[in-house]
């Protein structure tokens, strides 16, 4: 299990995020409640959780 963040901009369309990969769902969900403002204040609007090129879930709003 590979899991990874996708990101997207606020109005669609990709969106320039770190390519880090986490070995389970609990450490990727972790790092995401630690860095989901500066990933909106950079310009990321929604992600979607993937393992390898799965969805977990998502598309997700940042916004508040």
């Amino acid at each position: 299990m590979t899991l990874r963040w996708r990101y997207q901009g606020m109005h669609g369309g990709q969106a320039p995020g770190p390519e880090i990969t986490f070995s389970d769902q609990a450490d990727a969900e972790e790092w995401l409640s630690l860095e989901w403002q500066n990933l909106l204040d950079g310009g990321v609007g929604v992600v979607t959780l993937l393992d390898g090129e799965s969805v977990v879930y998502g598309p997700m709003s940042l916004r508040p």
